[in-house]
């Protein structure tokens, strides 16, 4: 596969899956702001986003529900991480990939972004949730339609390890958000809503709300889908398709898989009970982990430099011999 073309499937994946994380994280935030008059808007916004790891406004503005909802949700700007731009992005990297993505692929993403004018417009008039709902049930359907039109070759595998690697990398920010929360305060369920284990977790537990357990759901658990764990083992098993299961005698030699490894071992033996024990220390480890990866990923897989380098052909003919110099 084209290096081009393999680097515009992974980011298709990493920018919807950002999309879809940053509307289920403001969505519950949103909620928040609305059921609880005693929080404090300004100080909650900020929090928000350096969750979202965004640029923070100087301290003499003060921020609110709709202001925070502009940056995070409808800025334009490509260069910031809001909603809009990472549906704006996927759809710019599928436009450059046609012969590698499907139809309905595509379709869904350009409906997608030509529709959000019209879901911010009603946002602005009915509430965020509007736009929200619009962005998670878009997204979605585009991972439906991945999983249902993509043959299960090298390009799948790349939108597949695109997506796992954003969800690893917002799934511990929001978590490094709560580190350092009480074990029985109720932002636990904040956190299970954004990242849609409420219900998953209600039935696996029988209801009993801990903060040891809710952090061993999304951490460590093996059969929900938007753990960090099972994104971590997608990410290193795509890596494996990708290589086609080439591991040395003495193990990965490829930079990527080691990362990932280590990122699966300081969760995979931890013993019960001590993932809220130097729980920040681990998160910020956990994150490092992802971005090196993604910076790994990056140097093995896709171009870092251009595909033609000029260079100055009168200083290489002066470098070769001099005497040409009166030539030129």
């Amino acid at each position: 596969m084209l290096a081009r073309n393999a680097e515009a499937l992974y980011w298709i994946g990493r920018y919807v899956e950002r999309a879809d994380d940053t509307a289920r994280i403001l969505d519950v935030s949103v909620h928040q702001f609305l059921e609880d008059a005693t929080v404090d808007a300004d100080r909650a916004s900020r929090q928000l986003l350096r969750v979202l790891g965004m640029r923070q406004p100087d301290a003499e503005e003060a921020l609110n529900l709709w202001s925070v909802t502009q940056m995070v949700a409808f800025d334009r700007d490509f260069r910031s991480a809001s909603i809009a731009a990472s549906i704006g992005a996927a759809r710019e990297n599928a436009r450059g990939a046609r012969e590698v993505t499907s139809s309905e692929m595509w379709e869904c993403l350009n409906a997608t972004y030509n529709g959000l004018a019209e879901r911010e417009r009603a946002a602005r008039k009915l509430g965020p949730h509007e736009f929200l709902n619009y962005i998670k049930n878009r997204s979605a359907m585009f991972a439906g339609l991945a999983d249902s039109t993509l043959s299960r070759d090298e390009g799948y595998r790349f939108l597949l390890l695109g997506r796992a690697i954003e969800r690893m990398d917002m799934t511990v920010r929001l978590l490094l958000s709560r580190a350092g929360d009480r074990s029985n305060s109720p932002t636990w369920v904040t956190v299970l809503r954004a990242t849609g284990a409420h219900d998953t977790y209600l039935r696996t537990y029988r209801g009993v709300l801990d903060a040891n357990r809710v952090v061993e759901f999304i951490l460590v658990d093996r059969l929900f889908p938007r753990s960090v764990f099972h994104a971590i083992a997608i990410a290193e098993n795509c890596l494996r398709e990708i290589e086609h299961g080439s591991d040395s005698r003495v193990g990965s030699r490829a930079e990527a898989q080691r990362l990932l490894g280590r990122a699966r071992g300081e969760l995979e033996f931890l013993a019960p009970g001590e993932l809220l024990l130097d729980l920040e220390k681990r998160l910020v480890s956990l994150q490092e982990l992802g971005q090196k990866a993604g910076e790994a990923i990056t140097e093995q897989y896709f171009h870092v430099t251009p595909y033609v380098a000029w260079t100055d052909a009168r200083a290489r003919v002066e470098e070769i011999d001099p005497i040409l110099e009166g030539e030129l």
